[in-house]
């Protein structure tokens, strides 16, 4: 997929251009091939395939605040995983304002089945930011068949005490679908282990929110590890996930052995 293929996105801040213009330096020239689950040009996912794969698979969705962002961003992930015999999957999904709450939910399942049809494996899934509270929210409504969930500076809430200071766009009109849209709200009994990872440089609300989702998940019985990456930003968390020395690609191998 070429970038003029995909239809405008929101404009990103400051620091959000200078994030994707290193996403994409980073990911340039990184071997995989893209697949459709969809006929929107957002649903598509990339393959990337290790020389010998070992039967784990991890699903992987971008953040964006979910009205921008491409799969194209996280291919820069692919290397220290393939190195492991670990398929690596970048998912793209429909974005904000366009396309609200459950949209995005609804593509990201979708490219959960396409794997589960076209690559049997151990499938583990995560994402950075957005993407991260959409894997966090799939994992967290019981969805069988999911090794462990791997979110980095995800987000677990919405609404009253979220600390975010304005609703997002993608949750829509209605204020009723905040708590059916927050991880932390929508624990089910069978829940898969999670490796939750923030920055501790991280957006303010970011922090108190993976700290409240992990003991809501241990007070629900679940398996949970977190993590905190230290001296990291909301996006140099995000480039961790590529680092085979760094903070987050050693515990998410070991995370994903056990």
């Amino acid at each position: 997929m070429n970038l003029p293929d995909y239809p405008p996105q929101e404009p990103l801040s400051e620091a959000g251009q200078a994030y994707s213009a290193e996403c994409w330096r980073r990911s340039a020239g990184i071997p995989c091939r893209e697949e459709p689950f969809g006929p929107d040009p957002y649903q598509t996912l990339l393959v990337f395939e290790p020389k010998k794969a070992d039967g784990r698979v991890l699903l992987f969705w971008h953040g964006g605040g979910w009205t921008s962002g491409y799969k194209e961003w996280m291919g820069f992930m692919a290397p220290a995983f393939n190195a492991a015999g670990i398929t690596f999957i970048s998912a793209g999904y429909r974005l904000a304002p366009q396309h609200v709450f459950p949209a995005g939910l609804d593509d990201c399942m979708s490219a959960l089945k396409w794997v589960r049809e076209n690559i049997p494996s151990r499938i583990f899934i995560g994402g950075h930011s957005a993407g991260g509270h959409y894997a966090a929210l799939i994992a967290c409504r019981g969805q069988s068949g999911i090794e462990g969930c791997l979110p980095i500076s995800g987000v677990y809430e919405f609404g009253e005490g979220s600390g975010l200071s304005a609703r997002p766009r993608f949750l829509g009109s209605d204020p009723g679908v905040d708590r059916m849209a927050s991880p932390r709200y929508q624990l089910k009994s069978s829940l898969p282990p999670f490796l939750v990872a923030y920055g501790t440089r991280d957006f303010a609300h970011l922090i108190p929110q993976a700290q409240r989702f992990v003991a809501a998940v241990r007070d629900a019985g679940g398996e949970v590890e977190e993590l905190a990456l230290p001296d990291r930003t909301h996006f140099t968390a995000s480039f961790a996930g590529g680092e085979v020395d760094g903070p987050w690609v050693p515990a998410a191998l070991a995370f994903m052995r056990r």
